[in-house]
């Protein structure tokens, strides 16, 4: 049977209304054809790049010999076992240390979950000019993390990384994408995953199947696993 509830982690796809990293694709969606002007369907035209909305990196964004997407492993993002660490103290440009996450990695190391995901509460920010100024991830917290066994670490942020000109933003994609690992960049919805008092949460984080490609666009979805 279905789950009862599902949680929606994905943010819409509207057309200039997408946070974009300089240099991205701006998304749009235009009709190409359409109904209303006496065509045989609606069919839209999309303008977007792998790491649009909500998204995974593959570890070849930052490693030429990387896995590419249509090659990651999808058992790590089917029905994942997931835990949810709540880091919503941590304000704008604040670093997320080992020690805000002490109480996520017991419940790691207890249920073996190969996902860990990151709220920060940051998504309310989505769409608005200070959405870039959220917390990150201190890099050794990182590499601590991904010694728990986790595979996958995902955000409700636009990047893991400190955002900030002048600034290397990457040191967190190395050590994860560096380690075989796959980043989930701009969820939303993880306040309701912590709020909701469920002991199991299990997450599908698929990717479309880009052969080739670093990124990829995702429908991320969350239930408890108990159901």
């Amino acid at each position: 049977m279905p789950p009862a509830t599902v949680i929606d982690l994905t943010h819409p796809l509207i057309p200039g209304k997408v946070p974009a990293w300089p240099g991205h694709p701006c998304y749009n969606a235009s009709l190409n054809s359409s109904l209303a002007n006496g065509e045989f369907a609606n069919v839209h035209a999309l303008t977007i790049g792998t790491h649009t909305g909500t998204h995974l990196d593959a570890p070849y964004h930052f490693f030429m010999d990387g896995t590419t997407v249509d090659r990651l492993d999808l058992t790590l993002l089917t029905a994942a076992p997931a835990v949810v660490a709540d880091v919503r103290h941590r304000g704008a440009h604040e670093r997320i240390a080992w020690e805000d996450l002490s109480a996520a990695a017991e419940e790691v190391r207890r249920r073996k979950a190969r996902v860990l995901l990151l709220c920060t509460g940051w998504s309310r920010q989505w769409t608005q000019p200070d959405y870039s100024d959220h917390p990150w991830l201190d890099a050794d917290a990182a590499r601590r993390i991904m010694e728990l066994d986790v595979r996958v670490i995902g955000v409700d942020t636009m990047s893991p990384d400190e955002v900030a000109p002048g600034k290397d933003c990457a040191h967190v994609h190395r050590v994860v994408l560096g380690s075989g690992g796959i980043i989930v960049e701009n969820l939303k919805g993880l306040d309701e995953l912590v709020d909701s008092g469920w002991k199991n949460v299990t997450v599908s984080l698929l990717p479309l199947r880009l052969d080739g490609c670093d990124g990829s666009p995702l429908r991320a979805v969350a239930w408890d696993g108990t159901l």
